[in-house]
């Protein structure tokens, strides 16, 4: 195979070489930058304060579950870190503005589905809920992704299209 097949046939980059990913969103309400492995205490006792609550956002019964553990979670902040360092999706962690806290997550994925250029799901873990972090979050990661990020068309699985549709898409 010559190099110009190669070329050819390399998927399209998730955003342009020369694209800036924002390093941060932050609001009077908290703080969006790139999850790492560092997070992991934080990010294992959100996810596993959450369980319930996550399992119904995603309409999932896989992830996460009861019996996750810390080095798995630690394996999945690797990934998500290595991930975002390689530009071929982002995750964000989501702080308290003190960074005492992790209060949820943001997922930047590319997807094939329909004509989007990218999918995004967040959450807010369980304690936050009655604080109405979960609405103050999807809108202000919709206003940060139509200014900040160069995508034409964005789908959010779970909150406009539903999960049964959304995983039925082609």
């Amino acid at each position: 195979m010559g190099l110009s097949t190669t070329v050819k046939s390399q998927p399209k980059p998730f955003v342009p070489a020369d694209f800036k990913v924002p390093e941060k969103l932050e609001t009077a309400h908290f703080r969006a930058r790139m999850l790492t492995v560092n997070d992991v205490v934080k990010d294992y006792e959100a996810v596993m304060t959450s369980v319930e609550h996550l399992q119904k956002s995603y309409a999932s019964t896989t992830w996460p579950t009861h019996q996750l553990t810390l080095e798995q979670n630690l394996i999945d902040l690797g990934w998500h870190q290595k991930e975002f360092q390689i530009r071929r999706s982002f995750a964000y962690t989501i702080v308290s503005l003190d960074e005492s806290q992790v209060i949820g997550c943001l997922y930047i994925n590319p997807t094939t589905k329909g004509d989007y250029d990218a999918n995004i799901t967040m959450w807010a873990r369980t304690s936050m809920l009655d604080k109405g972090l979960d609405a103050i979050l999807f809108n202000s990661v919709k206003q940060w992704i139509a200014k900040d990020w160069p995508f034409k068309k964005v789908a959010y699985p779970g909150r406009e299209i539903n999960w049964e549709d959304w995983r039925a898409m082609k």
